[in-house]
């Protein structure tokens, strides 16, 4: 039988065709409805200067952020096709444009690749960027090189949890995440799951990836690293809590990963871009607010900023 990977604290999240089925019939219903936020509701973001010298990160939707610093380019879960589906299904449509066409980008110098689903693994993005820069490392969890290596792509390195990948100034560490695998009824868990953690000579970048919170991940993040300069969080896609809890996080549960890690400015991803759960596209950003708020922390610390803003970190 296939080795299949799992998470040591949050046991098997694999969420299956029953679990879909129960969910699509109520039975994991929330006792209250999240609804849209106040009208007059504004994310409390400050006024920001952008400066082109300064390390960038503009996100350009779901997972994908395009990261510069230090003359490198980096691509988190780059997808840009219009469904994050093996076929065109309609509810799962792309609702907004990529800021950034593919063919525009600059010379991508690392991938980081967080697992195989199919909203943050693309075939078809991965094709694309394979043509456009063929230097590019890929940086993938255990079980996924064979994927790649299938389609032409041979600069690809396998990270487990806590192994590094190290070249010139460079360092980029997978760490813990709670999730689950699989782009088909029969590889499920087949292949693992991942953040990651870059450090060039001034800067250290967290890459969550996709996950659901335990108590001790990214506590062990944070105790490894005595701070992160840019976290990239998700905040989105947590509605039903029944259901999405397992693997992934709320708002609030955003804010203990930030607080984690001790991440000193983190950026929210994983919402906005396609619709996978049931709160209102407009909810993250409040509820975001009123966890930052409940643990007084300074809200220029977390931000829900839109896809296509340049940010200084």
């Amino acid at each position: 039988m296939a080795h299949r990977y799992s998470n040591p604290h949050g046991g098997d999240s694999r969420r299956t065709l029953w679990d879909l089925l129960l969910w699509r019939t109520g039975r994991y219903d929330d006792p209250v409805p999240r609804l849209s936020p106040p009208a007059d509701f504004s994310y409390p973001a400050p006024a920001m200067q952008f400066d082109p010298k300064l390390p960038s990160a503009v996100w350009i939707g779901h997972s994908t952020f395009l990261i510069e610093l230090e003359g490198l380019s980096i691509l988190t879960d780059p997808v840009w096709d219009a469904y994050c589906s093996p076929v065109p299904i309609k509810a799962l449509k792309r609702l907004h444009e990529p800021p950034i066409p593919l063919s525009d980008l600059p010379r991508i110098d690392y991938v980081l690749l967080s697992h195989n689903h199919y909203d943050h693994l693309d075939a078809r993005t991965v094709r694309h960027l394979h043509a456009f820069h063929p230097e590019i490392q890929w940086l993938v969890p255990l079980g996924l090189s064979r994927w790649f290596k299938a389609r032409g792509i041979s600069n690809v390195q396998e990270l487990g949890w806590w192994e590094t990948f190290q070249k010139g100034d460079v360092s980029v560490t997978a760490v813990p995440a709670q999730h689950f695998s699989g782009r088909s009824l029969w590889d499920q868990n087949k292949t693992f799951w991942c953040g990651f953690v870059l450090e060039a000579k001034a800067k250290r970048l967290y890459f969550c990836g996709d996950t659901g919170y335990n108590p001790v991940d990214f506590k062990a993040i944070g105790d490894r690293w005595p701070h992160m300069d840019l976290g990239l969080i998700p905040i989105g896609t947590y509605v039903p809590q029944k259901f999405m809890q397992p693997v992934h996080c709320s708002p609030r549960e955003a804010v203990e990963i930030h607080s984690d890690v001790k991440s000193r400015f983190s950026l929210g991803m994983h919402w906005k871009t396609f619709r996978l759960s049931e709160e209102p596209l407009d909810r993250p950003p409040y509820d975001l607010y009123l966890a930052m708020e409940a643990k007084k922390l300074p809200y220029d610390t977390f931000l829900p900023v839109d896809p296509g803003v340049y940010v200084n970190w």
